[in-house]
């Protein structure tokens, strides 16, 4: 914000200070012919001690609340009253706002008053230019979000820095979540950032092509299993990358943990690691899940049958193939994949994400891919629930106390934030919350952000498709975003109901117009063959 050189004369005057303020809250009067709205910006004069100095500076806050009466017309106010009252045009309309103070700006830092503002200071609406500058960051590291809800003129950018700590974008179905994270994506692509989505409804598989169908993110890669159906199909989409692991490369302990061979069952596990270290002297490279399901019931000993009932489940799992899709086909700069697991079952989409999260987990850990992750989890909250354990659970929870060390950074999608892991829902530290109505909903995040207050919860529900609170480390201050327009195409767009009704209709009236046609020509046919 500006430094404060003499009266603010160009700023808009919209109110003055009244009642008993504190350092985070204030009211104001509002100019009779002033109509700020809610959630729109005001700014006002203060001094502050900063560095050791005292300073004029220009506190920033948002208007949470707006109060209109009259001392004339109360609630007990009898109806023949109110009407003479109106009449002799002595309604005398009261309005006041009230404020909650979101900080002033030094050298680029946001910092909280620590004094209260004075009843009787000028309240003004903040200058489009003095909010643009606090929504926004140096070219390297801005990522350009949306608009103000209130100030369609004014764009917001968030920092890519505040990724220091993941991300959660959080939203009732239907509110937009899925369309923000394109957004995001395009974003991160265009800075040049490795993105991996795990995407159990295929709505990425279009993130490299615009709304006409042409591809304009080169760098992305859709990939698929082999007994993959999809939601959609592979010439819908295009370019397609088959994943697949040979099973052969998986190691005792991937095996463990997949079939839920638990630590403390040490014969089973030594009866399985016997196993594997015949099969790959016999058949180094090379050998199946009946492979070692032979091999074990051929040991035939207890603890090798016990274990066959567990292997049993490996061929459920329909991933395993004659290679191993290399890591490194997922990891490269500037570049996003998307792992399409619509179509699969649970456990086996569960099992892909423990894989990919493991491998980039590993990869990053041990310095072998040098620059940072992204990871996309949509629905995060079947891969990282609550109360039930899964394979992705235990390594995802590892990523999201640990893995900002080494650069790897959770991005994570749910529509019901009651039903995820809480350990892992608090390590996100910067949050993007759309429309929500679920009051548990509402207490999870409450209960995972410290900067999500009663406030904003309570504007949650007031919030339309595509609008959202974000708040956290990627945000000088929170904030209230329009979602801007995606540059590229939506694979998970609700389906246009009264289009498709409309063309059911059609079809269904051409068959009803044909049908008399039909029946001649099937008469006729069978005439044709009796006349024979």
């Amino acid at each position: 914000m500006p430094e404060i050189t003499g009266e603010l004369g160009s700023f808009e005057k919209i109110g003055v200070v009244v009642g008993e303020t504190t350092h985070s809250e204030f009211y104001f009067a509002i100019e009779d012919t002033k109509t700020p709205q809610i959630w729109d910006y005001v700014v006002v004069r203060s001094k502050e001690v900063v560095d050791g100095t005292e300073k004029d500076v220009l506190v920033l806050g948002q208007i949470v609340a707006i109060t209109s009466y009259s001392p004339g017309l109360s609630e007990y106010t009898p109806y023949p009253v109110a009407e003479k009252l109106k009449d002799a045009e002595i309604i005398e309309p009261r309005n006041f706002a009230q404020v909650k103070v979101l900080g002033f700006t030094v050298g680029g830092k946001v910092l909280m008053p620590r004094r209260t503002i004075y009843p009787g200071t000028d309240v003004y609406l903040a200058p489009d230019d003095v909010l643009s500058q606090v929504y926004s960051y140096p070219d390297e590291e801005g990522l350009f979000i949306g608009h103000l809800i209130t100030r369609p003129r004014v764009k917001v950018q968030l920092t890519i820095r505040g990724f220091r700590r993941h991300l959660a974008i959080l939203a009732q179905t239907g509110a937009g979540k899925s369309y923000t994270a394109g957004v995001l994506l395009e974003e991160l692509y265009d800075k040049g950032a490795t993105v991996i989505v795990l995407d159990p409804h295929a709505d990425y598989v279009f993130i490299s092509q615009s709304k006409d169908g042409k591809r304009i993110l080169p760098r992305v890669d859709v990939f698929r299993t082999r007994e993959s159906t999809g939601r959609y199909t592979k010439e819908d989409i295009g370019h397609m990358e088959t994943f697949e692991i040979k099973f052969s490369d998986l190691s005792p302990d991937e095996i463990f943990t997949i079939t839920g061979i638990r630590d403390e069952w040490l014969n089973i596990q030594k009866a399985v690691r016997d196993a594997v270290k015949e099969l790959k002297n016999e058949k180094p490279g090379r050998y199946t899940v009946e492979d070692l399901i032979n091999k074990l019931e051929s040991m035939d000993s207890n603890d090798s049958l016990r274990a066959i009932k567990y292997i049993e489940k490996l061929k459920g799992l329909k991933v395993f193939g004659e290679v191993t899709t290399p890591i490194e086909n997922l990891l490269k700069p500037q570049h996003i994949s998307v792992m399409d697991l619509s179509g699969l079952s649970d456990h086996v989409a569960d099992y892909i994400a423990y894989k990919i999260l493991s491998e980039v987990y590993y990869q990053r850990e041990h310095g072998k891919y040098k620059y940072p992750v992204f990871v996309l989890v949509e629905e995060a909250h079947r891969f990282i629930p609550k109360k039930e354990n899964t394979l992705s659970k235990r390594i995802a929870k590892r990523i999201a106390a640990e893995g900002r060390k080494f650069g790897v950074f959770l991005i994570l999608l749910t529509q019901r934030p009651q039903k995820i892991d809480q350990d892992v829902l608090s390590q996100c530290n910067s949050q993007i919350i759309m429309r929500m109505t679920n009051p548990e909903d509402q207490k999870a995040v409450r209960a995972s952000a410290e900067q999500v207050s009663e406030d904003l919860l309570n504007d949650l529900p007031g919030l339309n498709v595509g609008e959202a609170v974000i708040v956290g480390e990627m945000t000088k201050m929170p904030v209230m975003v329009k979602i801007r327009e995606r540059k590229t195409k939506e694979g998970g767009a609700d389906i246009d109901i009264v289009t498709r009704l409309s063309e059911a209709l059609k079809e269904a009236k051409e068959y009803e117009e044909s049908k008399d046609e039909i029946i001649r020509e099937e008469i006729k046919e069978i005439r044709d063959i009796l006349d024979m």
